[in-house]
C-alpha cells in the first residue's frame, strides 16, 4: 500500500513519498491534513523549546531520488544550532562524531540515525559534525534536517574535509568515519571506552588478524589480501604502530592529539599520516575490532582508487621511512664497494679467480650508488621535518651540531682535490709512454679510483648546499 503524501512526526519533511506496507498512524485517522496544519503553526514553538529533543529523534530520511530544497520544510533558522547537537549547547561537549561527506544523500540520514541514537541511548554529550566537500545532490539538506551540523569545506580531498570538520570540532573526543553506511554509527562505545581509558589514538580494526569482521562483498579482494595486509605490516615494522588495519576509516582520536599532530597530507593518505605521527610521537594507540558492511551506495562508486590512493600511500611511506628504505641500503653498498677496493689493491685471489680494474668498476659503482642513497635518506628525512610531516629528531639535530654547510665543504673539497690528482696521476702515465698505448690493468687502478672520489666530492659540495637551504627556519 502506498500512504498519500503526508508529512510524519519525526520529519518536517513536505511531501514525503514513503512507500511502506502499514500507513503510519495520521494516515489511518483520516485527519493528516488538519494534523499538518496544526502541527506546522506549532513547529517553532515547539523546535525552540525541546531542541535536544529534537536532536535525539533524529530525521528518517527516505532515498527516492529527490532531495531538492522544495521537498523541504525549512526549519527555524535560530534552532538549527541547538538541532545539531544531541544536548544543549551551553553543556560542554565529550564526544564529536565527524563524517566526511561527499555526495553521501543515499547513506548519510542512516548514519546519522545511527550516531545520534548512540548518542542518546549512551546518555553522551555529543554532537554530529557533517563535513561536507562540495557536494552537489543534496546532502547538506539532508544533513541540517535530520540534526547534524555541517561544516563546508571547499578545499578538494579527504583529508580537507576531515581537517575541516575536526577542526570545527567542540568535544574533548573525536570519532571520525566515512558516510556510506559501512561502518555502523551505533557501536562506538569501544572507541570512547579506550578514550576514557587515557589512549591518544583508536583505530578500528576490519581484518580478522586484529579481530574484526568484513562482511561479504564489503571489501574487494586486493584490499583485504594484499593492499591493506602489506601497508599494514610495513606500519607495523618501520614505525612500530600497533595496528593490523591502517587503512580502516573508523577511528577515535582526542582533540588534543588531533593539534599536536599538525597533519598534511590532504588526500585518502590522511589516516596513513595520524597513525604514523602518532607512534612516532611515542602516542597511546590502542586498536579495537569492529565490522565492515557493504557500502550503502548503489547508484556510483566509491572515492577510493586503488592504485592512486595505493602510490600516494606508498609515497608517504618512502617519505616518512628513509632508514630502511635508503639508509640502510646505502650504508650496505657502501661496505660492499669499500670491500670490493680493498681485495683489489691487495692483490688477492680466490681459487685462481683474479680481482682486477673490473671488479674496481663493480666497487666504485657500489660505492656511487651507496653514497647517493644515504645522502638522500638525509635529505628526505630533513624535508620531511622541515615540512612537518615527521616530528624532529633529537639525533638528526645533534648530527647538524658538526655537518654544517662548511664541513661538507671541506669534505667535498678534499675528495675533489683526491680525484683530481689521481686523474692527472693517470695522465702523467700517459705522458710517459708518449701518448701510446697503456697498461689498462695499472692505469685503471689510478683512473677509476680518481673518477670515483671526483664524482663524490662533487655530489658532496651539492648536498651540502641543498641541506643548508632545507635547513633554513622558515618565518
Amino acid at each position: 500500500m502506498v500512504v498519500s503524501k503526508l508529512s510524519c512526526f519525526k520529519c518536517p519533511k513536505k511531501h514525503c513519498s514513503i512507500s511502506k506496507t502499514t500507513p503510519c498512524f495520521f494516515t489511518r485517522l483520516g485527519t493528516g491534513v488538519n494534523f499538518i496544519v496544526i502541527f506546522r503553526s506549532l513547529w517553532p514553538l515547539v523546535s525552540r523549546t525541546f531542541p535536544s529533543c529534537l536532536g535525539r529523534i533524529g530525521c528518517k530520511v527516505p532515498w527516492n531520488g529527490d532531495v531538492s530544497r522544495s521537498n523541504m520544510i525549512t526549519a527555524p533558522a535560530e534552532t538549527r544550532s541547538d538541532i545539531a547537537l544531541a544536548v544543549p549547547s551551553e553543556r560542554p561537549v565529550e564526544l564529536s562524531i565527524v563524517m566526511p561527506c561527499l555526495n553521501e544523500a543515499e547513506t548519510l540520514a542512516s548514519c546519522i540515525n545511527k550516531a545520534q541514537g548512540f548518542l542518546h541511548k549512551q546518555g553522551i554529550i555529543g554532537e554530529v559534525i557533517i563535513a561536507d566537500n562540495g557536494s552537489t545532490d543534496g546532502s547538506q539538506e539532508i544533513a541540517r534536517y535530520c540534526g547534524g551540523r555541517v561544516v563546508p569545506v571547499t578545499p578538494p580531498g579527504y583529508g580537507n574535509a576531515l581537517m575541516g570538520g575536526i577542526g570545527a570540532a567542540r568535544g574533548k573526543y573525536v570519532i571520525m568515519g566515512d558516510a556510506d553506511d559501512s561502518y555502523d554509527f551505533s557501536q562506538l562505545m569501544p572507541f570512547l571506552i579506550k578514550l576514557r581509558e587515557g589512549y591518544e589514538l583508536v583505530q578500528g580494526c576490519r581484518l580478522p588478524s586484529g579481530g574484526g569482521t568484513v562482511r561479504r562483498r564489503a571489501m574487494p579482494l586486493s584490499h583485504r589480501w594484499l593492499g591493506n595486509p602489506m601497508f599494514s605490516f610495513l606500519a607495523r615494522k618501520w614505525f612500530c604502530a600497533p595496528v593490523h588495519d591502517i587503512y580502516c576509516g573508523m577511528r577515535g582520536f582526542t582533540k588534543g592529539l588531533f593539534q599536536r599532530l599538525d597533519q598534511r597530507c590532504t588526500g585518502m593518505e590522511f589516516a596513513t599520516e595520524m597513525i604514523i605521527k602518532a607512534s612516532l610521537n611515542k602516542e597511546r594507540i590502542a586498536e579495537v575490532p569492529i565490522t565492515l558492511h557493504p557500502d550503502g551506495r548503489k547508484t556510483r562508486a566509491p572515492h577510493l582508487k586503488t592504485f592512486r590512493d595505493g602510490w600516494r600511500t606508498l609515497r608517504f611511506f618512502l617519505i616518512c621511512s628513509p632508514r630502511w628504505l635508503f639508509l640502510m641500503p646505502g650504508l650496505l653498498l657502501i661496505l660492499l664497494g669499500g670491500a670490493g677496493y680493498a681485495v683489489v689493491f691487495s692483490r688477492l685471489t680466490f681459487n685462481g679467480v683474479i680481482f682486477d680494474a673490473h671488479t674496481l668498476l663493480f666497487a666504485s659503482l657500489a660505492l656511487l650508488c651507496g653514497f647517493q642513497a644515504v645522502l638522500f635518506a638525509i635529505l628526505t628525512k630533513l624535508f620531511a621535518i622541515t615540512e612537518g610531516l615527521l616530528p624532529p629528531d633529537p639525533r638528526l639535530e645533534r648530527a647538524f651540531r658538526h655537518i654544517t654547510l662548511e664541513t661538507g665543504l671541506a669534505g667535498g673539497t678534499v675528495a675533489l682535490v683526491a680525484g683530481f690528482i689521481l686523474l692527472l696521476m693517470a695522465v702523467l702515465i700517459w705522458r710517459r709512454t708518449g701518448w701510446g698505448r697503456l697498461d689498462y690493468s695499472e692505469v685503471m687502478r689510478v683512473v677509476i679510483p680518481g673518477a670515483t672520489l671526483t664524482a663524490l666530492g662533487f655530489q658532496t659540495v651539492l648536498f651540502s648546499f641543498f641541506m643548508s637551504i632545507l635547513g633554513m627556519k622558515r618565518k
